[in-house]
């Protein structure tokens, strides 16, 4: 979030101009820039809108994540998060609706017609104004393998199972402008042995620089240490989608083992690289060679890196873990969903993964998606109050 100077929440300052810039850089300029500063203006106040509204934020002086004057961290993760903005809607009389799909929708000058299937029966209602936050298509996993290819058989969804791109198909089928790519995602790596959706930030594996990272037949992906940044993992969802069966391997020795620090689910040891080759069920004199070449070469670099001696050595399966896809529908600066043909609708919204495209078409920067999330959000909300009124 953009913030003017420190708050109790996140240090020193950043500024719109600084957001922008790194938001510029890592979509190469491919992205809505209005749409994108006035959601970064919107940043500099959504802390302060989630405190009031019940949500609680990390203090510096404590906490276990990484000192950031770019991002303000939750204090008790993202569930915390919604739990408290839940209880806040219930006390102001907001009513939710669970076990109910969303089966149809269609706006007209005076409202917009709703069909929804619940618990109890098809419903019909005419509301108003209606703000469309259901997410990607990450969940179907049909969908994936179609505009993904068929690796995308073994992704791990890291968010709902509900995100199945539903309200994102009834839009579109109303005549919603796309935008994005359905062939891109932001992937990143996950332990393999986590649950198929909602790991969450939970199996994200980061210690990747501490150690090496190999496929099944014990060949390095890449240099591990290229990139040290705290948003590194997400280069390596793609790399391992690329692997034979989208798995790979992050061995490190016991040095490195304590960089990595606690994981989910504990790794997998061995006493030697053979051993450790056996229970990955890796070929065994590639991967001897591997790390061989890699001890080599370790004490020639500049800066040396640690070579993987400390025994025994420890690994962790790694599959690609889908945050979300880079796909969506055009809005406006106020949210409304931008129609074929230049017009927009003036009833319909759409917030969070379902517009976030416009800004996000490929990239991340860490954060974004929340942020984008909160802040196209309250705006759909506050817009969609002001159409119903």
């Amino acid at each position: 979030m953009a913030h003017a100077g420190p708050a109790p929440y996140v240090p020193d300052s950043y500024r719109p101009d600084e957001f922008l810039a790194d938001l510029m850089r890592v979509t190469g300029g491919d992205t809505d820039e209005p749409l994108a500063r006035s959601l970064i203006r919107g940043s500099a106040g959504i802390a302060p809108w989630l405190l009031a509204a019940g949500v609680r934020l990390q203090a510096l002086d404590h906490g276990v994540l990484p000192y950031s004057r770019r991002t303000a961290f939750l204090l008790g993760g993202g569930k915390a998060m919604v739990n408290a903005l839940y209880a806040t809607a219930e006390e102001i009389g907001v009513v939710v609706s669970y076990d109910t799909t969303l089966a149809a929708l269609q706006p007209d000058d005076a409202g917009c017609a709703v069909v929804l299937d619940t618990a109890a029966g098809r419903e019909s209602m005419l509301a108003r104004a209606v703000v469309v936050a259901t997410g990607g298509h990450q969940a179907d996993l049909a969908q994936l393998r179609v505009d993904l290819g068929p690796q995308a058989e073994r992704f791990v969804v890291r968010g709902s199972p509900y995100c199945t791109g539903h309200g994102l198909d009834l839009l579109l089928g109303l005549g919603a402008e796309p935008v994005g790519d359905r062939a891109s995602a932001h992937l990143v790596a996950v332990d393999a042995r986590g649950p198929r959706f909602d790991g969450g930030i939970v199996t994200r594996m980061t210690g990747i620089p501490h150690g090496i990272v190999v496929d099944r037949t014990g060949r390095r992906l890449a240099d591990e240490r290229a990139d040290t940044r705290r948003t590194h993992y997400a280069q390596w969802g793609p790399r391992i989608a690329a692997c034979p069966d989208q798995l790979a391997y992050l061995i490190v020795d016991q040095d490195g083992l304590r960089r990595v620090g606690p994981t989910a689910l504990a790794p997998v040891t061995a006493p030697s690289v053979a051993e450790l080759a056996r229970r990955l069920e890796v070929d065994p004199a590639a991967l001897d060679a591997t790390v061989r070449t890699f001890n080599a070469e370790a004490a020639e670099r500049e800066p040396a890196v640690r070579p993987l001696a400390a025994l025994p050595l420890a690994a962790w399966p790694l599959l690609p873990g889908l945050t979300f896809t880079h796909f969506g529908v055009a809005v406006d600066t106020g949210m409304r969903v931008r129609l074929r043909g230049g017009r927009r609708s003036e009833r319909v919204f759409a917030a969070g993964t379902t517009m976030a495209a416009n800004v996000l078409r490929h990239g991340y920067l860490a954060g974004l998606g929340l942020t984008l999330a909160a802040v196209s959000g309250r705006i759909a909300g506050e817009e969609a109050a002001r159409a119903a009124a």
